[in-house]
């Protein structure tokens, strides 16, 4: 007999009758001839209950299995006489793959996310776990699926580049040099000997090569792994993150918003629409404010306003802020969840911020002062989008290189994109766990991700 998820067996309107489910037990009870047992298989964040009676040949082993025990069950579904679900099994036969021992550390109680991160293995068996990492399996269909209707290229960036796209510096090197005894020129290394025969790094951003791309191919979008050597031990860093990074050609900085304010609504209304259950756990035990959040973010039109009045309205605000405000520094996380959830409690996009806090590829705007940047801001995060329309003037974009001290020849590749057929085009990205963290109420980027790559934590 073919085995049936939990998830289809709870949803379905009419009684299967002889099915097969397999899973991990959550509880156990046991009454004078018979037992009570939860099981769940990770489909769904609801149990089926199962009842086994003295009638089984197995039922002294039944009676012994603990919390954690991997099982299969054959038996009847019949209706259930509890509130909590439509249907339980009734076992005629239950075969016992692996007895969990007493020290399974997820017992019954509530544990701290402290803790759980130090069993990262285990922690997906538990309830809110489960429902994250499904919820995030879903929003990585739901994003798929927003580009994919409007008519979006696929593509698949590097992860090993020669480049650093932000010009932070803050990169992991990759080589296949003997760390301990390196071949060496005049005193310095010599990465002519290395793999690559230069330095190689892990990326941070595939939007350079998105850019050449979507120069051929029209919009794209890549969506993979990135990384940053920043030690930084915040709940808002890893070393390891997701981003989607979408290019269009022919897109202005209006355009690149309006995608952008499209975007962060359609995977919400996805994810609202379609993880329901999972979702309930985040209202009811992590952010009692969940609902009405998403229901503002998908509702309400974002509100766009330039960088200088954005700086206005904080500079307005008196013994408030760690750091100072004025025009020419960048906006900070509690400046930013400030204009989100205090000024204007909902949405909104800051545009034109200075070159001078921009990176080189960001276009510059008529007054030379400003780039045609954008960020989108929403409550509890801050900022969750960045994006610009690109510099596709050649002479303009090779000064702003060679201001910010980018050597010319390290990117004759992505001046080739302007020198041959540019045209103007927009992009931004998205760091895929701080959607999450504004998807689930959860506060901590480490809980988002099945395993977190943070300073000093490489385990599992």
């Amino acid at each position: 007999m073919e085995c049936i998820k939990v998830k289809a067996l709870l949803s379905s309107k009419e009684s299967i009758g002889s099915v097969c489910v397999k899973g991990w037990i959550k509880t156990r009870r046991d009454a004078k001839t018979f037992s009570f047992i939860e099981i769940n298989d990770g489909s769904c964040l609801e149990n089926i209950q199962v009842i086994a009676d003295t009638n089984m040949e197995n039922y002294e082993t039944i009676k012994k299995l603990t919390t954690g025990s991997a099982v299969s069950v054959r038996g009847e579904m019949a209706p259930s006489p509890g509130k909590e679900q439509a249907w339980e099994i009734h076992a005629k036969k239950m075969d016992v793959f692996n007895t969990a021992p007493e020290d399974y550390p997820l017992q019954k109680k509530r544990h701290s996310d402290e803790f759980l991160r130090t069993i990262s293995h285990l922690r997906p068996r538990t309830n809110k776990y489960g429902a994250a990492f499904r919820i995030r399996s879903e929003l990585s269909f739901a994003i798929h699926q927003f580009f994919h209707e409007r008519g979006f290229t696929y593509i698949h960036t590097p992860i090993i580049t020669g480049s650093d796209c932000e010009g932070a510096g803050e990169l992991f090197q990759v080589t296949a040099l003997n760390l301990e005894n390196p071949p060496k020129n005049n005193g310095h290394i010599d990465y002519s000997c290395d793999f690559f025969g230069k330095p190689a790094n892990l990326t941070v951003s595939g939007q350079l090569e998105a850019e050449l791309l979507a120069l051929a191919l029209g919009d794209v979008y890549t969506f993979g792994p990135t990384f940053r050597a920043e030690d930084s031990n915040t709940s808002r860093h890893m070393a390891e993150f997701w981003m989607v990074e979408p290019e269009m050609t022919f897109c202005d900085l209006k355009g690149d918003m309006d995608n952008a304010e499209a975007f962060i609504k359609y995977v919400t209304q996805y994810i609202v629409s379609h993880c329901g259950s999972d979702l309930s756990l985040f209202a009811r035990f992590v952010d009692k404010t969940l609902m009405p959040t998403l229901e503002n973010i998908i509702t309400t039109e974002f509100i766009r306003i330039p960088y200088k009045e954005a700086v206005d309205i904080l500079s307005g605000v008196k013994d408030r802020f760690d750091y100072p405000v004025d025009f020419g520094s960048d906006l900070q996380t509690e400046h930013e969840r400030f204009l989100a959830e205090t000024h204007f409690k909902q949405p909104l996009m800051v545009y034109g911020y200075p070159k001078s806090i921009k990176p080189f590829y960001m276009r510059v705007n008529d007054d030379d002062q400003t780039v045609a940047a954008m960020d989108v801001i929403v409550p509890r995060i801050g900022e969750i989008i960045g994006g610009s329309q690109r510099e596709e003037r050649l002479d303009i974009l090779e000064q702003r290189m060679t201001e910010t001290g980018i050597n010319l020849s390290d990117y004759w590749w992505y001046l080739d994109s302007r020198k041959y057929g540019s045209v103007y085009h927009s992009g931004y990205g998205v760091g895929f766990e701080r959607l999450m963290m504004m998807l689930t109420g959860i506060s901590n980027i480490r809980d988002v991700i099945p395993f977190p790559r943070t300073p000093g934590n490489i385990e599992f």
